[in-house]
């Protein structure tokens, strides 16, 4: 097929493919028969390993080039894609700058773009986000959930094993189940497995409420001389990962109280409360509802903003508690921290969303 029997110059996915399946192969399918070029923008990268995002970029990537031939792999163009949690004009620039710099730079005429999807509510979000762009719907693929295949890799080394060796022919191209076989014998997905068996407590632990519950915690953005206060956290979820100072709220407190208390106790932040509280510059409610492991989770965060200092405050060590240290904000990485909590910090600092050169 030459290009000019393509109705499309460039056809544009966006997806996090976790991992790709046989529903996200049909789109990509319809797209390479319909378009010149295909862009497939890849969601969630740069983010710490988790349960909902358990393969990195460079995987997804090597994952999605595994289902096709050399020729389709051509016109294939893979590209990162950070979230923008809390701002949809950040992620939205970030996508149109992506899809101009790479379709925008082989024509020299306006290229025809159009955006793809299967047929469901979260792409029809998508397509009000880009007017300017044609929109194709392709049949959603009945039967296929990427929760659920995630579900069940991780749940156990037996069902792990049997989804493989078995179920996952119905779900997954061969090329993919071929590497997460691989992928099951590593150490990520061993921490995985720990982080699911967590997860699993606490769905038993509330199996017999009325209602789905919905947790209130509270976490503190303290900044001072270009640093941001974080902890490193010592157990699964997230172990190893950075994370702001932060926790439940108890019963009978206020939010700001709740706040001040885990600064005062996990961090022992020596600061005293009455210039905490002159330094506090705003507070958001944080309320992805897939922002943590747990379920249904709110943050409710303040941001302090302390006067320069050359010597930043002092943090002392709590005895069998997660790590405080002052990290520069030139060091933030989104794979470093723990769930949506770079994004808080972007909120309130308007740090830059372009990360890996792209």
């Amino acid at each position: 097929m030459s290009d000019t029997d393509h109705e499309f110059d460039c056809l544009v996915f966006i997806g996090r493919f976790q991992p790709p399946h046989l529903g996200h192969l049909a789109v990509i399918n319809e797209a390479l028969r319909h378009a010149r070029q295909v862009i497939v923008l890849v969601g969630s990268a740069w983010q710490a390993r988790s349960l909902r995002n358990p393969w990195r970029f460079d995987e997804r990537q090597a994952l999605l080039r595994s289902c096709f031939d050399e020729e389709e792999n051509a016109r294939l163009e893979i590209v990162p894609l950070l979230d923008a949690l809390y701002n949809d004009d950040v992620w939205v620039r970030d996508v149109q700058r992506k899809v101009r710099d790479i379709a925008g730079h082989h024509h020299a005429r306006l290229p025809r773009i159009g955006l793809i999807g299967a047929s469901r509510g979260q792409s029809s979000y998508y397509l009000s986000l880009f007017p300017q762009w044609e929109s194709v719907s392709v049949p959603l693929v009945e039967g296929i959930s990427a929760s659920q295949i995630r579900e069940r890799l991780f749940r156990s080394p037996s069902s792990t094993e049997d989804y493989l060796s078995t179920g996952a022919t119905h779900d997954l191209p061969p090329g993919v189940c071929e590497a997460l076989r691989d992928f099951a014998g590593e150490e990520a997905h061993l921490q995985l497995m720990e982080e699911q068996k967590l997860l699993e407590q606490y769905r038993q632990a509330w199996a017999n409420a009325p209602y789905p519950p919905i947790f209130v915690t509270v976490n503190a953005v303290v900044v001072q001389s270009g640093h941001v206060l974080l902890v490193r956290r010592t157990a699964a979820p997230g172990k190893g990962l950075l994370a702001l100072p932060g926790g439940f709220i108890n019963p009978h407190e206020r939010l700001l109280d709740a706040c001040l208390r885990e600064l005062r106790e996990r961090v022992r932040l020596k600061v005293p409360e009455p210039v905490l509280k002159g330094s506090l510059r705003g507070q958001r409610l944080f309320d992805e509802p897939h922002r943590s492991w747990r379920g249904r989770t709110l943050a409710e965060a303040f941001y302090f903003a302390l006067r320069p200092d050359q010597q930043l405050p002092q943090l002392k060590p709590v005895k069998g508690g997660d790590h405080a240290r002052w990290v520069p904000l030139a060091e933030l990485e989104p794979d470093s921290l723990f769930e949506d909590h770079f994004f808080i910090i972007q909120n309130f600092l308007g740090l830059p969303a372009d990360f890996g050169g792209i």
